[in-house]
């Protein structure tokens, strides 16, 4: 390796910028090879983006493949007594509520201890609730403080919760608050029996109670009681949360916002994908610049397949085109939604806009036929997957390619050093030779009295 770091010295050339010059003209083989990978790899990023927009527009697709969609209902409530969720089960129409009455918790104070860690002594709490049901907390000796009987009656998760309280009182502040976990007198706690040595020193304080009540209302009229301020089915497939006393108005009606909300997601999703495949196949004349799908035959056949279906309309139902939904196709192949054609067809015939869209099976309508040729394009053995696979493969082969090149040009560079090392050894024994002869001729003439 000496002799080829020192390449140059003997012959006093520049051999090493020689051998420079010639590595960089070999390494000009490897640029064909790493532009043609290149491209390769740019035209796989483009199908990745082009799978994207396709799968966006797939999910906006299935939306409206849902026979769902068009049986929403929603609700609106004026007034603050109330607000309300409506299901696909409830009835359009107008109903006016009135609260008269929320419903409310039941609780009530034990009298106040003075220590609320000091043992109370063993025994039992047995609770009977408004509904009938019973539990009970038994409490064992050296395990009864305040506290202690407040973890105990929590740990039956049965309806009551225990809290402890600071009432300020000097001699026995610490009082055990005990309350229903939910309103009305169905959860309200109706008997409490303390038994044992418990009995003696935990007593009940009856000023402190405050009674349950029952949530009461009249839809239309009509006077509803309740256990809970959520109310269910007073209004048939309707929640009502009552907040308040007072008048509410609440409009059920169909959800048609979601339904043109579904539509226009539908157009901006194709159009997307539109835009996306124009710029995959775009040229500029003046500057050579050219998409990284120009010209792809996989690509084309996905812009004409969706403009078929898209065209094509469906063969059954009273609308059989999209333009007749409010949807047209434009010259550049994007869709526009005309919104008040669309508002007219949701009035008028909502379930003939759910049979274009949804049609009566899974692939029968507009959105069913798209969704299928989605599928085809997209799946492991669609046109996308299987041109991606062999793009991956020749990028293998590039590689491959490149690493056997690159190893001959290092061999050849190799090569080259060897021989210019040579060639300086030998410029240099004939430079040294050189020097001798003309040493030894000078001996000779100025032995025999000849001037240089």
């Amino acid at each position: 390796m000496a002799t080829i770091t020192a390449l140059g010295i003997g012959s006093g050339m520049d051999l090493n910028g020689l051998v420079d010059q010639l590595a960089a003209a070999e390494r000009q083989k490897l640029t064909p090879i790493a532009q043609q990978r290149q491209g390769v790899e740019s035209k796989i990023s483009a199908y990745g983006r082009l799978e994207g927009a396709l799968s966006a527009f797939q999910v906006a697709t299935s939306q409206l493949n849902d026979a769902k969609l068009y049986q929403g209902v929603g609700s609106e409530v004026t007034g603050s007594a109330l607000k309300a969720a409506a299901a696909n089960t409830a009835a359009p129409g107008r109903y006016q509520v009135e609260v008269t009455d929320l419903a409310s918790a039941y609780s009530v104070a034990t009298a106040g201890v003075a220590d609320q860690e000091a043992e109370l002594g063993a025994g039992s709490l047995t609770f009977t609730l408004g509904s009938g049901e019973t539990f009970s907390a038994d409490i064992a000796a050296g395990q009864s403080s305040l506290q202690e009987v407040r973890d105990a009656i929590n740990a039956q998760d049965a309806g009551v919760q225990a809290t402890i309280v600071n009432d300020g009182d000097p001699n026995a502040p610490w009082r055990l608050v005990l309350a229903s976990t939910e309103a009305g007198t169905e959860a309200a706690i109706s008997d409490l029996q303390v038994g044992g040595d418990l009995a003696t020193q935990l007593q009940l304080d009856a000023t402190t109670e405050v009674a349950a009540t029952n949530a009461s209302l009249k839809v239309n009229g009509v006077t509803i009681t309740s256990q809970s301020n959520r109310v269910e089915d007073a209004i048939q497939g309707v929640t009502l949360d009552l907040a308040e006393t007072g008048s509410a108005t609440v409009d059920v009606s169909l959800d048609t916002e979601s339904i043109k909300k579904a539509v226009q997601g539908f157009v901006d999703a194709y159009n997307t994908l539109q835009s996306s495949m124009a710029k995959m196949t775009r040229f500029n004349a003046e500057t050579g610049d050219a998409g990284a799908l120009l010209g792809d035959g996989v690509l084309r056949r996905v812009q004409t397949q969706l403009r078929s279906e898209l065209t094509g309309g469906v063969g059954e139902g009273e609308f059989r085109m999209l333009s007749q939904v409010g949807i047209s196709v434009e010259l550049d192949g994007s869709l526009k939604l005309d919104g008040d054609r669309l508002d007219e067809v949701m009035a008028s015939n909502l379930d003939g806009l759910q049979a274009f869209f949804a049609g009566s099976s899974e692939e029968g309508g507009m959105a069913g036929k798209l969704n299928t040729t989605l599928d085809q394009m997209l799946g492991n053995d669609g046109a996308l997957s299987i041109a991606t696979d062999g793009l991956k493969s020749t990028v293998s082969s590039l590689e491959n390619r490149y690493e056997r090149m690159e190893a001959s040009i290092d061999s050849t560079v190799a090569r080259y050093r060897s021989q210019f090392a040579k060639l300086d050894s030998m410029i240099s024994e004939m430079n040294s030779m050189s020097g001798y002869l003309s040493q030894q001729f000078d001996v000779m003439n100025a032995q025999l009295g000849r001037k240089k």
